[in-house]
């Protein structure tokens, strides 16, 4: 390939350059980013952060010049390289689980360790006993094995219940039998096992005398510890390409007739005496799905962080490019607009920026959550279960507790948060325009990556019935008259008693009766659907979209209060300016008042809002607070404090350097730059010289 030209790299792009729209848009507002970013993240998670960086960058192996270049077996190749040299800075710098976490985010893509670092380690630390943490947790935690959650069928994602594969107990020998009976029973989707694991915490119906218990959780050795070659009687492989997450190895796994011991059945919560054959009740179903509990509060987590990035490029770009005039605007400022002063963009942008913080506050408290149950699970252990409970999707007898109330919140959160984030930065990537749509911005890449999430782990629409069930459940104790004994029970038993004189929120005038009229809502739509369930005896498929709604409804009202509890917190006041302060009660506003406007038929049916104040917040206050917040919009994205290394974007460079950034990308590290290829039809020859390989990564 030719080098690039020198003239090439004196021309210059026409009009107001980059990085002097960039610095015009932080001189617009005086935020200060530094002491909102400890607010968000704490001087410390920021310190740690950087520290981190340092290190990263220097390491070749994590150069990322070639990421959107290089083709499926070249970037699972890379990945595990990568994976490597991570656990060895791990160990040489003595990193902390949250040092390791913050590595993972810079490097910001799948790694063939990925479900080895979260849900095999997890299911072992949380779903073993003392001894078996001892022979496999303690191992894995040194990667002296390396695992993966096999749960996922070729016939069955979703329901976890109607899973296909068998763990047989052999009470001659004690053991377990595990099988693939069909096909279908083949795991699949399973990340690591492609390539890399060669252990698995496989779920399987767990048989006894012919009769099933039910999906549990077993570890099963899949390769040889050596030869990193399959076990007799198992067969295993990748998947194959799929739309994003190509540096993982997303795998199939077979078994015929596979015996384990009977130690391997991970036993904290529910086990088999093998002495009596009899099975051992965990005190409730859901603690055997304890893993997919916390990989769904973690992704609630994380979504507030995975919408910013695509909004942090999406709002710097849109600061600097340049498209129409305004046709109102004064003479003296004719010429292109910023495409950011448009309302168009900014109803789009400005509310997703808004979106982001609300999430990240949601996320907090989902955590904080699980912290809580966890806590509370330790106390439970050696509990013994009811029988009560069936398969059905619904759970009739009254009652609340911690364990279903997480159980339910981690359902519903994980389905919007995960839902406005996928949603999101496909909103970020066409508002970016034609250049979207290139790999170097950054979004469609990091878009396909995250856009399983809103079906693995429970699929989102689906998830939904759990929550209503939930919801049902509560509403049921609240008619009977028992005392509430959360939020949930609270709102509705709130709800209950005012009912008949009905709602009058201010929700154009004072915050907290926004959150009122979000949680009137969900309480409206809670008993509506307990009226169609329970008097009206309607079938529960015919009741799956309202239950979708009233989880939604949920689950909104949810992020809302978490938002609104922040913004009350004294280290709000303590930690941010008054001008600061302002700004994010506006960021609420925003974004409780444009999700009611569009959520606006179920507010109006429920007499939370009249027609007026929907008018008035569509017309008025949503237009009004995108007016406010324009001039900070920058700012607050720079507070979510993403390293251009991070962010591997033309467009969303710190620096605004866009189009400079985008061509020296296309001109000078594009491998097929380097080909010469022969054109003619008639010619044998397709490429005359391939110079390619100079681009391609040293691991």
């Amino acid at each position: 390939m030719a080098p690039t030209p020198q003239w090439v790299k004196e021309l210059k792009p026409s009009g107001p350059q980059g990085h002097e729209l960039l610095k015009q848009e932080r001189a617009k507002s005086k935020l200060p980013v530094e002491q909102l970013s400890q607010f968000l993240f704490t001087r410390g998670g920021l310190e740690r952060k950087h520290g981190i960086l340092a290190i990263l960058e220097k390491e070749k192996v994590f150069y990322k010049s070639q990421n959107y270049f290089a083709g499926r077996v070249d970037r699972f190749e890379t990945a595990l390289a990568r994976a490597k040299r991570l656990r060895q800075l791990t160990v040489q710098h003595g990193w902390s689980v949250e040092d390791f976490r913050a590595a993972t985010e810079l490097i910001s893509e799948p790694g063939p360790y990925g479900l080895h670092e979260s849900m095999f380690l997890i299911t072992l630390r949380d779903q073993g006993t003392p001894q078996q943490r001892e022979k496999f947790y303690k191992p894995a935690l040194n990667y002296e094995i390396i695992g993966c959650y096999a749960q996922t069928e070729l016939g069955h994602g979703s329901n976890v219940r109607g899973l296909e594969t068998t763990a047989t107990w052999n009470a001659e020998d004690q053991t377990f039998t595990i099988h693939s009976p069909h096909l279908t029973a083949s795991k699949w989707w399973i990340g690591s096992l492609g390539r890399t694991a060669n252990h698995a915490v496989v779920m399987a119906q767990l048989v006894i005398a012919g009769r099933s218990h039910g999906p549990h959780p077993f570890v099963v050795q899949i390769r040889d510890l050596k030869t990193h070659e399959p076990l007799e009687n198992i067969h295993i492989g990748d998947i194959g390409p799929k739309f994003g997450y190509n540096t993982m190895d997303n795998g199939f796994l077979l078994f015929n007739n596979v015996k384990i011991p009977h130690f391997n059945m991970l036993a904290r919560f529910s086990s088999v005496d093998p002495q009596t054959n009899r099975y051992m009740r965990p005190s409730s179903p859901s603690l055997v799905y304890g893993t997919l509990t916390w990989v769904r509060s973690t992704i609630v987590m994380q979504a507030g962080g995975v919408l910013a990035r695509g909004v942090t490029i999406a709002t710097r770009y849109c600061a600097v490019r340049r498209q129409f005039q305004d046709r109102d605007a004064p003479e003296w400022e004719k010429g292109e607009n910023q495409v950011l002063n448009y309302t168009m963009v900014q109803i789009r942008l400005l509310t997703l920026l808004a979106a982001t913080y609300a999430l990240h506050f949601t996320g907090k408290g989902m955590m904080q959550l699980y912290e809580t149950n966890q806590n509370k699970m330790s106390q439970d252990v050696g509990q013994v279960g009811s029988a009560q409970r069936g398969a059905g999707p619904e759970e009739t007898h009254s009652g609340s507790d911690l364990l279903a109330d997480l159980h339910a919140t981690s359902c519903g959160l994980k389905s919007l948060a995960s839902t406005i984030a996928a949603e999101g930065l496909e909103t970020c990537r066409r508002a970016c325009g034609g250049h979207g749509y290139s790999s170097f911005s950054g979004i469609g890449p990091w878009f396909a990556d995250y856009l399983p999430t809103t079906t693995w782990e429970g699929d989102n629409y689906m998830l939904s019935q759990q929550v209503a069930r939930y919801l049902l459940k509560s509403a049921r104790s609240v008619m009977k008259g028992e005392k509430p004994t959360n939020d949930t029970t609270q709102i509705l038993s709130n709800f209950l008693a005012k009912s008949d004189i009905g709602a009058a929120f201010d929700v154009l005038g004072r915050d907290e009766d926004i959150v009122a009229a979000f949680a009137w809502r969900t309480a409206f739509l809670t008993f509506e659907a307990l009226k169609h369930r329970d008097e009206q005896k309607k079938a529960w498929n015919d009741l799956l979209v309202d239950f979708y709604r009233l989880s939604r409804a949920h689950s909104q009202y949810l992020v809302v209060k978490n938002f609104y509890e922040t913004l009350q917190s004294p280290s709000l006041t303590a930690e941010l300016d008054p001008e600061t302060v302002t700004v994010m009660y506006k960021l609420f506003r925003l974004h409780s008042l444009h999700t009611l406007e569009n959520e606006a038929s179920e507010f109006y049916t429920s007499s939370a809002v009249t027609v007026r104040q929907i008018q008035l917040a569509r017309t008025s206050a949503v237009m009004r607070l995108l007016e406010e917040l324009r001039p900070h919009a920058v700012r607050l994205v720079d507070a979510w404090d993403f390293p251009d290394w991070q962010l591997d974007s033309s467009l969303g460079r710190y620096d605004g350097k866009v189009y400079e950034d985008m061509f020296y990308r296309a001109s000078e590290q594009n491998p097929l730059n380097a080909i010469t290829v022969d054109p003619y039809p008639d010619s044998p020859v397709l490429f005359k010289k391939n110079d390619s390989a100079q681009f391609k990564s040293k691991l």
